[in-house]
């Protein structure tokens, strides 16, 4: 695979939302497969000591790395980075574009004592963890940075279908995320791209641990799940890397399960 990789154009990854979680080690483990990699992330100053240590470990792969900190969702700054990572890879292309973007309401439709989900929640809500990778895509095609044979792939989680409390916006951003990426795999094929979503089993993020009441869909996913844990970021991002390799290239427009079973009951 590596020898592959290596063989000019430089093929680079894309990661949206990839300083921590799912995306982070998404990009450690494409790394390791020998991409070059671009990570779009917003953080406060004060987390960078921490997400640089993580960063050097996705350089220690004697790979080209690079890392915009803004909030991909703003459509002037999007602009401008695409720009800017057309004049950092030259003549390489763009074979893999990874969505880890979290940013969403979780509110709840009705309470006494809190702020309920509005309009605008849905909103922001979908934008971001939805229609955004479109628009990224959509950029990309346009600066001509795809590859021949390029992978698009964005999580998803059980939350699609299952009703959670407080997770209303985000089951519905999911939904649309779904459905942008059957569209994508449609639409976009005569450019070879191949669009699927993954579906995660319950992984312990940082954004997950936001949800209220996350500690009970935890114990509920590890008493769900046949084989008795939690499903990890490493597991997910072994399954990037499985979708990314020359043998997937048939896979498209559809939602690969990576619960370790948990869904099954």
């Amino acid at each position: 695979m590596k020898e592959y990789l290596n063989k000019k154009p430089q093929f680079w990854a894309l990661i949206l939302g990839g300083s921590s979680g799912l995306g982070l080690a998404s990009a450690k483990r494409l790394a390791e497969d020998g991409y070059n990699i671009i990570i779009v992330h917003r953080d406060r100053k004060s987390d960078f000591p921490s997400i640089e240590s993580e960063f050097d470990k996705i350089r220690s792969h004697n790979i080209h790395f690079k890392n915009f900190n803004i909030d991909a969702t703003n459509t002037e700054k999007r602009n401008s980075t695409v720009q800017k990572i057309k004049e950092l890879i030259k003549n390489g292309q763009i074979k893999v574009l990874v969505n880890s973007i979290a940013k969403g309401n979780l509110k709840p439709m009705i309470s006494d004592d809190t702020t309920t989900l509005k309009n605008q929640d849905f909103h922001l809500t979908i934008d971001a963890m939805a229609i955004c990778v479109y628009d990224w895509t959509k950029l990309i095609i346009d600066a001509n940075l795809f590859a021949e044979d390029t992978r698009i792939l964005s999580f998803t989680s059980e939350g699609n279908a299952r009703a959670w409390a407080n997770y209303a916006a985000v089951s519905a951003a999911k939904a649309a995320l779904e459905a942008i990426h059957r569209n994508m795999a449609l639409e976009f094929a005569p450019l070879g791209i191949k669009a699927n979503c993954i579906q995660s089993g319950i992984t312990e993020t940082n954004s997950f641990k936001m949800i209220p009441g996350s500690d009970v869909l935890k114990k509920n996913a590890i008493e769900r799940n046949p084989n008795g844990r939690l499903t990890t970021p490493k597991d997910i991002a072994n399954v990037v890397s499985l979708l990314c390799r020359e043998e997937a290239k048939w896979i498209t427009g559809t939602i690969i399960k990576a619960d370790g079973g948990e869904s099954l009951l």
